[in-house]
């Protein structure tokens, strides 16, 4: 399981202020569920994957104030004694039920539920966001390069443009959840257990007198294992450079491992460099291509034919540069047994604990519904939240691997029109136990018919 050192002073200052008032007013031990769900995508996308739900769940087990953070809240006067003391025994406590990490998730679909007492409840809303929002946005983003990729390498090339090392640990493992085959990031490597790769880079190349003995430097060093850089000054002759130094690690009973090319018309390059390793000889040496790329760029060029084997994708990934982030929400559902709503026009949800059913038809994903729980879902559809947390205590972890291998499992299932750059929406239904406790607690908070039409999950 993740390890988690997220002080619980990360959080709005609202939810401490909520917190005292509801203390107050004698409501500290009231329970609160809250659902954490997405409501829209950004353009063209057509699911995500869950992820980040190990980091959540580890902060949530390990949460505690220590007494510097308190005497801190103590000192902004905000807080009175008995509250304070209140958060020095806190400890959560409460239940979680989510969509394990790799399952397909699309708008409206409750990602992750929790159900404790209200100032816990409150409590956690802006680590857990924070949390589910990262991993499930790189995964995204990830997964998108997946698709389009034709099953050649990806390697993620994006930890010293990411929003800081976290992020930049955080992006590697969403990345690998989603179906990429490495990362550059060794520290990513150690943590998750992800294959890490790496070429060499330009000022490798610049060191030495000629390129030819910098090739030569490093085909020394690992024989066996030599991407070559190709494009520091002329490409077309870092490409014969790059042959080159091959026959000689094979006059060694060596073999180089390819070239890279970071610039420059990767189409045209990418054949030429194909076509003279094949020429001598070097048939299963990678042509391997970086330099700014994202999941378009990767489509177009194997769409124009380019003889790419893999990819390293980097700042547009780990920044989802086209699109930095979700509309992500954790809303009140229920509480104190009473389902509760929001009616605010565009920005309405839906009450009480759900369970979310995916319909299968001939092998494929067709639609999904968001039902009330406990409220029988359709004839063989599969249930998708579990309960992960009972009483604080993680209930046993996922490996990585497993939800690399889920997401995989279901991008197969899902139609490909949902998996194109620019993606059919997929259908999410509201079940019709779930519409109509909407519809009576709707008419109890006494909104106008006009609310109703504003249904934006």
């Amino acid at each position: 399981m993740a390890r988690s050192a997220t002080s619980p002073l990360l959080v709005d200052l609202y939810e401490l202020t909520m917190g005292q008032a509801y203390f107050d007013a004698g409501l500290a031990d009231r329970q609160a569920t809250s659902d954490l769900f997405y409501r829209t995508l950004p353009a063209g996308w057509g699911y995500l994957l869950a992820g980040g739900l190990e980091f959540a769940l580890a902060y949530l087990e390990e949460l505690s104030f220590a007494d510097d953070e308190v005497a801190y809240l103590e000192s902004t006067g905000l807080f009175t004694p008995p509250f304070l003391d209140h958060l020095r025994a806190l400890r959560f406590t409460g239940t979680v039920r989510a969509m394990p990490e790799g399952t397909l998730l699309f708008p409206g679909e409750p990602a992750l539920e929790v159900t404790a007492p209200v100032i816990e409840a409150q409590l956690v809303e802006t680590v857990l966001l924070n949390e589910l929002h990262l991993s499930s946005l790189i995964a995204g983003k990830a997964a998108r390069c997946v698709d389009v990729a034709e099953g050649q390498m990806l390697v993620d090339f994006g930890l010293r443009r990411a929003h800081g090392g976290e992020a930049g640990l955080k992006a590697a493992r969403a990345a690998f959840l989603a179906g990429f085959d490495a990362t550059s990031n060794v520290l990513a490597g150690r943590e998750y257990g992800i294959p890490t790769a790496g070429t060499m880079a330009h000022s490798f190349v610049e060191s030495f007198a000629s390129e030819e003995t910098a090739f030569r430097a490093y085909a020394r060093s690992y024989p066996n294992h030599s991407i070559l850089l190709v494009d520091t000054y002329d490409t077309r002759q870092g490409i014969r450079r790059a042959v080159e130094t091959g026959r000689e690690l094979a006059t060694r009973g060596s073999r180089l491992t390819g070239m890279r090319l970071d610039s420059g018309d990767l189409v045209d390059l990418s054949l030429e460099a194909r076509a003279l390793l094949d020429e001598a000889g070097f048939e299963d040496a990678l042509v391997f291509a970086s330099g700014g790329l994202d999941e378009r760029d990767v489509a177009a060029l194997l769409e124009a034919g380019a003889p790419i084997g893999g990819f390293g994708i980097g700042t547009k990934m780990v920044v989802s540069a086209d699109a930095p982030y979700l509309d992500m929400a954790y809303k009140l559902v229920e509480f104190g047994g009473r389902p509760t709503m929001k009616l605010s026009t565009g920005k309405a949800t839906l009450p009480g604990r759900k369970q979310v059913w995916r319909v299968i038809a001939d092998e494929h994903f067709a639609f999904d519904v968001v039902e009330r729980e406990g409220a029988p879902g359709p004839d063989g559809a599969e249930p998708l939240l579990a309960e992960v947390m009972r009483g604080g205590r993680h209930l046993g972890a996922d490996t990585l691997q497993d939800a690399r291998e889920r997401a995989a499992a279901q991008r197969e299932r899902l139609p490909s029109e949902h998996r194109r750059l620019d993606a059919t929406p997929y259908d999410v239904r509201i079940g019709p136990e779930l519409r109509a406790l909407a519809d009576e607690v709707r008419a109890t908070a006494g909104s106008g018919a006009g609310s109703g039409g504003q249904r934006r999950v």
